[in-house]
C-alpha cells in the first residue's frame, strides 16, 4: 500500500441543496458561539432527560457526548446493495480494504483507520451492543493477510458461526495522510429493504449509527436513477440525528444522464427538508487517475471534492460540527420529551371532564358488590369441597384396607397360620402403615388443592390470598398400626393323633373283619388289621385338615377385627384433620374478607375527600406540566442557537 492521496486540501465541492436556516456541512465552516457552550447545552439536556426518567436517552446522549469529545471523525458509509459503497472507500484511500464484487459484498462492518503500518483483523466483540472501536471489549480477534485482504475477509466471515455474525466487524489500519488527520471510514452491509421499502432500513440504520459511534453518515446511491421515496425517508430520519449528511452519487462514469437524475434527487431532498450535501463520484475514474497520475481525470471523478469535504469536517468537529450536532440532538430530544408532556396534558384535560372521585366511588361500590358475591362463592365452595373430601378420604381408606384384608385371606387360604404367622404379621404391619401414610399424604395434597380452589374464587386483582400453611394430620400413623397377637388356635398333638388314629382304625378292623369272616377267617386277621390301619390314617388326615381350616378361619377373623379397629382409628384421625383444615381455611379466608371489607370501606370514606382535593391537585399538575414545557422550550432554543444560520 502506498502513502498517496490525490485532491485538494480545502473543500471546493458542490453547494448543499437545503432551505435557508437549515444546517449543511459547508455552513459548519462559519464562526459561532464559544466551543464550551455546546457542552453545557448537552449536559443540561442530559440532566433534563434524567429528571424525566428517560434512562434510554441519557445513555444515548452520554455516548454521543463521548464521541463528540473524541478527536476522530467516524464516517458511516451506508446504502442499498450494489450502490458502490465499498468501492468508494477503496478508491478514496487508494487501497483494497473493503470487499467488492458482483457475487459478494460487505458481510460485516469494516472500520478503516490510520496506522503507521498496515494491519487487518476480524474482531469478535463481547456482545452485539459493543461499539466498533479499537478500545471496545472484544472476545477474540483473527488476523487477516494484507496481500489479499478483501478475499481473506470474505472467506473468514463465511466460516464463522451464524450466531456470531452480529458480533463481528473488521478493523483495518492503513498509513494514509487523509486518515492520519483523524478520519475513520466504516463500511457497512447493505441496508435491508432499500431502495423499495424504508421501515427495516430505518431501524437498521439507527442501530448502525449507534453501534458505530458515527459523527457523519455518507449515503451511497448509484447514478442513473433518482433517490427513491424509501431512501429519502431514511435520510429524513437520519436528519433527526445528524446536523448534515453526505449523499454520494456513485458510478457516474456509466450513467449517461446522471446530472439530470442528480438534480432531481437534490430537489427531492430540498422538498423533504433534508440537509444533505450531494457529491457525484466515480470510483472507476478515481482508480484510473491514480494509476495514470492524471490530475484532470482525478478531478472529474469527484473525489477531490469529497476529500476536501471530509478534511474540513474533521477540522470542524471539535467546535462547529459538535455545536451543530448538539443543536440537532437537543432539538430531537426536547421534541420527544415535549411530546410526552403534551400527551400528559391531553390526558389531564380528558381526565378533568369526568370526576375521578366519582369513578373511584363507583369502582369501590363495584368492588364491595363483587366481594359480597365472592364471599358467598368461597363459602359454598369450601363447604362442598370439604364434604367431597371427607367422602373421598374415607372411601380411599376403606378400599385400601379391603385390599389388605383380601391379601390376608388369600395368604391364609394357602398357608398354615402356625408356620407363617411371624412373617405375615410383619407384612401386615407394613401394609397397614403404608395404607395410613398414603391416605394421609393424599389428604395433605387434597388440602392444598382445596386451599387453591377456594382462593380461586377471589378476584385475581387481589393477588395471592392463599394461606401460608394448611393444618396437617395430627398424630403418628405408626401409633395406630399396632402389633397383632397370634390368635389362639388348636394344635394337632401326638396324643390327639394317636387317639384319632385308634378311633378310626377300630371301625376299620370291625368292617373288614366282618367281611373276611364270611370266608371263614377270624375277626382279627392280617387283612382286618390292614384295613384298620388305612382307616386310622384317613381319620388322622381328615382331623388335621379340619384343625387347619379352623386355624385359618381364626386367623382371618383376627386379621379382620384388627384391620377394622385400625380403620376406625385412622378414619377418626382423617375426619378430625379434615375438620381442622376446614376451620383453618374458613378462619383464614374470613380474615381476608374482613380485611378487604375494611379496605373498601376506608376507600369509600376517602372518596369524598379525594374529590375535594382532586381539582386542586389536577390544576397544580397542569401548571407544573406547562412550566416544564416552557423549560423545555428554553432548552430547545439554546440548542437551536448552536445551529449555523442560513448559508
Amino acid at each position: 500500500m502506498q502513502r498517496w492521496e490525490a485532491g485538494p486540501t480545502a473543500y471546493a465541492g458542490p453547494t448543499s441543496p437545503v432551505r435557508p436556516g437549515r444546517t449543511e456541512l459547508g455552513a459548519l465552516a462559519t464562526g459561532g458561539a464559544p466551543a464550551s457552550l455546546w457542552l453545557d447545552v448537552l449536559d443540561a439536556t442530559i440532566r433534563t432527560c434524567q429528571e424525566h426518567g428517560r434512562t434510554d436517552l441519557v445513555a444515548w446522549l452520554w455516548q454521543r457526548r463521548a464521541q463528540l469529545l473524541h478527536p476522530h471523525l467516524r464516517v458511516l458509509v451506508v446504502g442499498a446493495a450494489k450502490q458502490g459503497k465499498s468501492q468508494l472507500i477503496n478508491a478514496l484511500i487508494n487501497a483494497p480494504v473493503c470487499v467488492v464484487g458482483e457475487d459478494r459484498g460487505t458481510a460485516v462492518p469494516t472500520v478503516v483507520r490510520h496506522t503507521e503500518s498496515p494491519t487487518a483483523q476480524l474482531i469478535v466483540r463481547a456482545s452485539a451492543e459493543t461499539a466498533w472501536t479499537p478500545d471496545a471489549a472484544r472476545q477474540d480477534s483473527i488476523p487477516l493477510p494484507l496481500d489479499r485482504l478483501a478475499d481473506a475477509l470474505a472467506e473468514t466471515v463465511s466460516i464463522q458461526p451464524a450466531t456470531s455474525l452480529g458480533r463481528l466487524h473488521a478493523d483495518v489500519g492503513v498509513p494514509r495522510a487523509l486518515l492520519a488527520a483523524g478520519l475513520q471510514l466504516i463500511d457497512t452491509p447493505p441496508l435491508p429493504g432499500l431502495p423499495g421499502s424504508a421501515p427495516a432500513a430505518v431501524g437498521r440504520l439507527r442501530e448502525l449509527a449507534t453501534d458505530s459511534r458515527a459523527d457523519l453518515v455518507l449515503f451511497a446511491c448509484e447514478a442513473g436513477r433518482e433517490l427513491s421515496d424509501a431512501e429519502v425517508a431514511v435520510l429524513a430520519d437520519l436528519a433527526r440525528l445528524f446536523p448534515s449528511l453526505v449523499v454520494a452519487y456513485t458510478k457516474t462514469d456509466y450513467a449517461a444522464h446522471w446530472r439530470r437524475d442528480l438534480e432531481a434527487s437534490r430537489m427531492r431532498l430540498v422538498q423533504a427538508g433534508v440537509p444533505a450535501t450531494v457529491v457525484p463520484l466515480s470510483a472507476t475514474l478515481r482508480t484510473r487517475a491514480v494509476q495514470t497520475g492524471d490530475a484532470a481525470l482525478n478531478g472529474e471523478s469527484g473525489f477531490p471534492a469529497l476529500i476536501g469535504l471530509l478534511e474540513s469536517t474533521v477540522a470542524a468537529k471539535p467546535d462547529r460540527l459538535a455545536r451543530a450536532t448538539v443543536g440537532v440532538l437537543g432539538r430531537t430530544v426536547t421534541e420527544r420529551l415535549a411530546a410526552s408532556l403534551r400527551d400528559d396534558l391531553d390526558a389531564q384535560r380528558a381526565e378533568s371532564e369526568t370526576s375521578h372521585a366519582v369513578k373511584r366511588l363507583h369502582e369501590t361500590q363495584r368492588r364491595m358488590d363483587e366481594l359480597r358475591r365472592c364471599t358467598t362463592r368461597w363459602q359454598t365452595r369450601l363447604s362442598d369441597e370439604v364434604a367431597d373430601l371427607m367422602s373421598d378420604i374415607e372411601h380411599d381408606l376403606r378400599e385400601r384396607t379391603r385390599a389388605v384384608i383380601a391379601k390376608a385371606d388369600q395368604t391364609f387360604a394357602d398357608s398354615d397360620p402356625l408356620r407363617v404367622w411371624d412373617e405375615f404379621e410383619q407384612w401386615l404391619r407394613a401394609a397397614l402403615l403404608e395404607v395410613a401414610q398414603t391416605n394421609l399424604g393424599w389428604l395433605g395434597d387434597r388440602a392444598e388443592w382445596l386451599a387453591r380452589a377456594v382462593a380461586a374464587e377471589f378476584p385475581a386483582e387481589l393477588g395471592d390470598v392463599l394461606p401460608t400453611w394448611v393444618p396437617g394430620v395430627q398424630g403418628d400413623p405408626g401409633e395406630r398400626v399396632t402389633e397383632l397377637e397370634s390368635p389362639e388356635v388348636e394344635r394337632f398333638t401326638v396324643t390327639q393323633k394317636l387317639f384319632t388314629g385308634l378311633r378310626g382304625s377300630y371301625g376299620g378292623v370291625l368292617m373288614v373283619g366282618l367281611v373276611t369272616s364270611l370266608t371263614g377267617m377270624s375277626l382279627i386277621n392280617p387283612i382286618s388289621l390292614s384295613g384298620g390301619a388305612v382307616f386310622g390314617g384317613k381319620s388322622i388326615r381328615e382331623e388335621g385338615k379340619q384343625l387347619l381350616r379352623r386355624r385359618q378361619a381364626a386367623a382371618r377373623a383376627a386379621v379382620r377385627q384388627h384391620v377394622d379397629e385400625i380403620f376406625v382409628g385412622l378414619a377418626k384421625d382423617t375426619k378430625d384433620s379434615v375438620r381442622r383444615i376446614q376451620r383453618a381455611l374458613r378462619d383464614h379466608f374470613t380474615a381476608v374478607t374482613e380485611d378487604l371489607q375494611e379496605a373498601i370501606i376506608e376507600s369509600l370514606r376517602s372518596a369524598k375527600a379525594d374529590a375535594e382535593r382532586e381539582a386542586s391537585v389536577r390544576d397544580s399538575r397542569f401548571r407544573r406540566t406547562e412550566q416544564e414545557l416552557i423549560r423545555l422550550a428554553g432548552l430547545q432554543k439554546q440548542a437551536l442557537a448552536l445551529l449555523p444560520g442560513p448559508s
